[in-house]
């Protein structure tokens, strides 16, 4: 039988419920596919641009090789690395907001945004003179930093930070500046350097492994005789006054052994090269790359050694530069909790879903509304047939009558079916069949029926 022959009534209310069914699939697979794309948003590894310089250098290396093996363990967190020619340049970069993360040294006028998340190395002093055994009776007089008054120093390298930094040194060992001439180098004229007979004492910054240094030790000996190490007695009154500086110690023959370079331990200052971070870095984030790069440091440090140098930085609150709260966390031990950091989120997430369930059913009610108006008419048609069979004249009236009621009936259950009205609604309906099979049956009796195809009515 085609929908054109069925009762109207029942054809609505299969496209109702079949509309119904659809508003509700479109409607789970909405909420599905949010699930989803929460899901896929929730996990998905964050990358972050890192400017380090100059190419070529360790720290370069350095860094491109976590990149590597975040990506590899499929890490939380990526590294994007963003070669600069120098730290001035990453630094420029950090304060545009370029990029996410940089390597310096604390000493070269960091933005207040940066804070710490791990120190990559640490650069120590390291002065001498040489003893003058190959010439240069000048400098053989040199024994200590109070004897620089009046000669000259070699700084290597070109950045003005290791003036400033040397200018500290002489300051708090009491000699005048103004007796004193400091010529700097490029790292690429160690020989020049060596050779330079007006120079009296040398000095470098850098990893107590530097091949830098190592090399400019090596070149000065064989120039102009054994090298003889200054130590910085004033290290820790340094320490105390320019936070950003520390008292370190150099070990005995970490230069060289034969002959040892130095013969003994010798008192320096140090100075950190780190990795910093922007203070509006999210704390899960930035906890999440400190606890990676200390997991995974010495799995780098196999391919390269400098990795393993990495130390974590000071987590007091008033250190020179603060760690970021995301690498103090996890130094300190104090990450808060998945329910800590997202209780807000499931709460809402709680609170949404009823919310959700709330409309759900409202949006339910609301298109059963018209069912519900339909079992109010069927319950008052039924009552008014009641009336109806009390003055049926034949048993063909009765027969007619108990059609109507059952095609009543039948819309009732479906109406129930489609969960637009109660238990308690259908059970007005029985109560209304049942007065009306009483009348239909004292009708019957009362007009003498028994008429054939008039069926009896109980229930």
């Amino acid at each position: 039988m085609s929908e054109q022959s069925e009762n109207p009534g029942l054809v609505r209310r299969r496209l109702r419920r079949r509309n119904s069914s659809l508003l509700i699939l479109a409607a789970g697979i909405l909420l599905f596919g949010l699930a989803t794309a929460a899901l896929y948003y929730g996990l998905r590894p964050v990358t972050l641009r890192i400017a380090v310089g100059p190419p070529g250098s360790d720290d370069v290396k350095v860094v491109q090789a976590f990149a590597q093996a975040f990506a590899q363990d499929r890490s939380s967190v990526r590294l994007r690395p963003v070669t600069s020619q120098n730290s001035s340049d990453s630094i420029a970069l950090f304060t545009a907001n370029k990029v996410d993360l940089a390597v310096a040294r604390v000493d070269l006028n960091l933005p207040s945004s940066a804070e710490s998340v791990a120190i990559l190395r640490k650069n120590v002093v390291v002065l001498w003179a040489p003893s003058g055994a190959k010439g240069g009776r000048r400098s053989a007089k040199i024994k200590s930093i109070d004897d620089l008054a009046g000669h000259k120093i070699g700084v290597v390298g070109g950045t003005e930070a290791n003036v400033t930094l040397l200018r500290v040194i002489l300051t708090e060992s009491g000699v005048n500046l103004d007796k004193v001439t400091i010529s700097q180098f490029p790292i690429n004229r160690i020989s020049d350097l060596a050779h330079d007979a007006s120079l009296d004492a040398y000095m470098t910054v850098g990893p107590l492994d530097s091949k830098l240094t190592a090399d400019a030790i090596a070149a000065t000996a064989a120039a102009r005789g054994e090298p003889r190490f200054l130590p910085i007695e004033v290290s820790e009154a340094i320490a105390q006054k320019h936070p950003l500086y520390e008292s370190e110690e150099i070990a005995g023959s970490i230069f060289s052994s034969s002959p040892a370079r130095p013969a003994d331990k010798v008192e320096t200052v140090a100075v950190n090269h780190v990795i910093f971070a922007q203070h509006t870095l999210h704390e899960a984030v930035v906890g999440a790359l400190a606890r990676q790069l200390f997991t995974l440091r010495f799995q780098v440090a196999h391919d390269v050694p400098a990795a393993a140098k990495i130390e974590k930085p000071d987590t007091d609150k008033d250190a020179a530069l603060p760690a970021h709260p995301g690498a103090a966390g996890y130094i300190d031990g104090t990450e808060r909790t998945f329910l800590d950091k997202y209780s807000d989120y499931i709460w809402g997430a709680i609170l949404l879903l009823s919310g959700l369930g709330s409309a759900g059913a409202w949006l339910r009610h609301y298109v059963r509304r018209d069912e519900r108006e339909q079992y109010i008419t069927h319950r008052d048609n039924l009552l008014a047939l009641i009336a109806r069979v009390r003055g049926a004249e034949t048993a063909e009236d009765l027969a007619t009558m108990q059609a109507t009621a059952d095609a009543l009936l039948r819309e009732a259950l479906d109406c129930y079916d489609d969960g637009a009205i109660e238990e308690g609604d259908l059970s007005v309906i029985g109560l209304t069949l049942e007065q009306f099979h009483h009348a239909v049956a004292d009708r019957r009796a009362a007009i003498g029926a028994g008429a054939p195809g008039v069926s009896r009515l109980r229930a």
